[in-house]
């Protein structure tokens, strides 16, 4: 599966959001407090807002319009009003120190 540079991954602080692109798609950067790296559609399933401006609760993400949650390892929905779950991607820090996302083509 190709993968996608999407930053530096020194330059995302631990328990931060961010938007970033790649392969034409909208993505939701998200680095728990641990450190850990994860990445999903940054849209919301259930009106489209744009995930990297929510909230980032652990190792889930609730959405800035009406609080949906996802789950950022499986993009499945664990709170309401949304119901369709988002996609999530793999991520990992190449030797480079430059963070990639997964993407299948």
């Amino acid at each position: 599966m190709p993968k996608y540079p999407v930053g530096n991954a020194d330059q995302i602080s631990n328990g931060t959001l961010v938007h970033a692109q790649a392969a034409g798609r909208d993505l939701c950067i998200a680095r728990t407090d641990d450190g850990e790296f994860f990445a999903i559609d940054d849209a919301c399933t259930h009106e489209e807002a744009s995930l990297s401006d929510g909230d980032l609760l652990g190792r889930e993400i609730q959405c800035p319009l009406h609080n949906s949650r996802f789950d950022l390892a499986t993009g499945a929905v664990r709170g309401l009003p949304a119901t369709e779950p988002t996609r999530s991607y793999s991520t990992a820090v190449g030797d480079d120190g430059v963070l990639y996302v997964e993407i299948e083509a």
